[in-house]
Order: C-alpha cells, then structure tokens, then sequence
C-alpha cells in the first residue's frame, strides 16, 4: 500500500527549502507518495501577521534558518531578489507581486503534471541555496525548470492562460491546509495527522512506519 502525504508549501520559506530533499527520499526509498499542494505565504494571505510579530520574531528566525540549514548539510543565504517584495520604508507588501504569484502557479502547474516536489527542489535551491545572485532574470530559472522535467516558456504560458483555475486550485490547497491543523509551512498532513515544520519530518517518519510503510 503506498502511503500518501499532502504537503502544503511556500516558495517564500526557508524551511519549505529544506524539507524537500528529505521528502525526495522518502518516496525513493519508501512505498509514500507526497502530494504537493502549493500555498501563498502567509505574508500575501495575510499581511499584517508581520506588522504586529515581535522583532524577536523575525530576528531568531534569521538565525535559526541558517542555522537549521548548515545541520542539514545545505547552504542558504535570504533570497535576491526575495519572492515576496516588501515595502522597507512601511514594512507592509504592497497587493502587486511582481514573483510569488508566478511561481506558486508553477508549483502547482508541475504538480497536477506530476513533477511537483523535481520542480520544488530545483526551484527553491536556486531561490534559496544562495548561489545564484537573481534568479529571476536571464536563463536561471528556465534552467532550474529544465533540470525538474518541464519546459518554461511553455509552462509560463499555461499559467498566465490558466491563471484563474490555478489561483482557484491554490486557494483550495490553503483551505485544506488550515483543515490538516495549522496555517504555516512546511505542512505534511498524513493520515489526518498534521506535522508543522521540516523538523518535524523525522516524526512524520516514524508514523508512517508505525502504520505499515516499508522500503521499496
């Protein structure tokens, strides 16, 4: 029986980053399906979560992202340009996006076609691993795509055409995530049961074990 996990993500978190390559073993090495569900960040869905965080919010989670990162083995610097574009001066975003709208219409785009976490691993590294100054521009992100199985001028193509119906599926996926029983991300939801956090996947783990997965 293959177990199957959704998995709800955002291509602004450091931590959906590092949770991938974790999630790309599981299925290689064991009878699961991830299930990726692509989310807004909380940032887009509800800007004034940030206003009112207190600075040690933001301070520590600087800190413990990189640092979560080197346990890892993975490197990581604050993306160029960030996904989600803040007003410095007012520390609002602004409603126009100019990145995060695009991308999490790929991600959901490379997942109904069935390269969704390929997609997800190529796409964050280059937004997050931190050695690549502007992702956005020139061929970087064509490539990334290219190296997750897609094409992007067509796939660019497909969402702008498809805008509505992805935004629609995105906005489903966000409804389901609060369902599985938390609001951030990384999200894994197996079996009714929600993990919250990509240090949480060691439990996830565990539980899938208990209830019967075995290698491939």
């Amino acid at each position: 029986m293959t177990h199957a996990v959704d998995l709800f993500w955002s291509f602004r978190s450091p931590y959906s980053y590092l949770v991938v390559p974790r999630l790309m073993e599981l299925e290689r090495d064991w009878d699961a399906a991830v299930n990726v569900r692509p989310v807004l960040p909380i940032a887009v869905r509800q800007p004034e979560f940030f206003a009112h965080a207190d600075p040690l919010w933001t301070s520590y989670l600087m800190r413990d992202c990189v640092r979560s990162a080197e346990y890892a083995g993975m490197t990581l610097r604050w993306p160029r340009p960030d996904p989600v574009v803040m007003d410095m001066a007012t520390r609002t975003y602004p409603t126009e996006q100019p990145h995060i709208h695009r991308l999490t219409r790929l991600g959901q785009l490379a997942s109904e076609r069935g390269f969704g976490l390929p997609l997800l691993r190529e796409v964050s590294h280059l937004i997050w691993s931190g050695e690549t100054d502007g992702w956005h521009e020139g061929d970087h992100l064509a490539r990334a795509v290219d190296r997750a199985g897609g094409d992007l001028a067509e796939m660019d193509a497909a969402q702008h055409a498809e805008a509505a119906r992805l935004d629609s599926a995105i906005k489903a996926n966000e409804a389901d995530q609060r369902l599985g029983g938390h609001y951030g991300v990384p999200l894994m939801v197996y079996e009714g049961e929600p993990f919250f956090g990509q240090d949480r996947f060691d439990q996830l783990l565990w539980r899938m074990r208990q209830n019967g997965l075995k290698r491939r």
